[in-house]
């Protein structure tokens, strides 16, 4: 199988290298999802099986002040990605986030794909046309939400959320952490290795992918601290806390039993994912 994986330079663009054979690996700088002609140059001239687009713009609070930028991106862009491949016969596996959710203030069980999204912000908004472009236009489709994606191919202009309390940590004798808002933090190795099991199966559709269990921020901050035996202290705080510019979800935890049964894969706590992508980072 050839596979196009574009955003291959990403974090989990990286760690699907790993995982995948013949991967064909594109940046930005090799196509411009957001136009039609580049995407048929591109990928027309590399005739894939499988498309695989991990590009999205996911900056949160600026997709507010930028929401053109992010619907071309995360929306528009994944229509082209959809329409090339239906009408070239190639499946596409699209990536998209929990930021779908966040509509239901109450909510304490986590999502099953059949729960109705319902995002509060423009990222999260534009991220769920794109699923729902590529569900409406490519038949052969994957689309994978995950959640809080670290990875060891993180850059300082992006980051991810566990290097980010490493670096203030270092800098700051106390770090303040929202402690009312719920995911589950994610290693890209873990969604790597399932999309390679899933892309080998017919099951498409909509699949969640996450490390297991639920934490909020404070959370996860406080368990890095604690795996990395720093003295920083942590503190929890409320959303109210610490306003941004966007709503973030108060709760977007998935419930990721729908691809574990289709792959035979179990996902890992986000605890022993954690820990084992601390470990990779300190002796790298």
């Amino acid at each position: 199988m050839r596979i196009a994986l574009i955003g291959a330079a990403g974090q989990l663009g990286t760690d699907l290298q790993r995982c995948l054979p013949e991967v064909l690996p594109l940046t930005h700088t090799d196509i411009e999802i957001t136009q039609p002609e580049q995407v048929s140059a591109c990928l027309g001239r590399l005739s894939p099986d499988l498309v695989i687009n991990t590009a999205a713009y996911n900056l949160v609070d600026k997709a507010e002040d930028e929401p053109e930028q992010a619907w071309a991106i995360n929306a528009r862009g994944p229509e082209i990605l959809a329409r090339w491949c239906e009408q070239q016969g190639a499946a596409l596996l699209h990536v998209s986030t929990d930021y779908v959710y966040g509509a239901d203030a109450a909510r304490q069980a986590p999502y099953s794909e059949e729960d109705s999204p319902g995002p509060v912000g423009v990222y999260g908004a534009s991220k769920l046309a794109g699923e729902q472009a590529v569900q409406e236009f490519c038949s052969r489709h994957y689309v994978v939400r995950t959640c809080g994606l670290y990875g060891q191919a993180a850059t300082r202009s992006k980051g991810n959320f566990v290097k980010t309390m490493l670096r203030l940590a270092a800098e700051r004798p106390q770090l303040r952490v929202v402690a009312d808002q719920h995911c589950t933090p994610t290693f890209t190795a873990d969604v790597a290795r399932m999309i390679a099991a899933l892309i080998q199966t017919p099951r498409y559709g909509l699949f969640h992918v996450t490390n297991a269990g639920a934490s909020s921020w404070y959370e996860i901050a406080a368990e890095t601290i604690r795996l990395q035996e720093l003295p920083t202290q942590v503190i929890p705080i409320t959303t109210a806390d610490y306003p941004t510019r966007a709503r973030r979800p108060a709760y977007s935890v998935l419930n990721c039993s729908k691809v574990e049964a289709a792959t035979g894969l179990t996902l890992r706590p986000w605890q022993a994912a954690l820990a084992d992508y601390l470990q990779q980072i300190s002796s790298g």
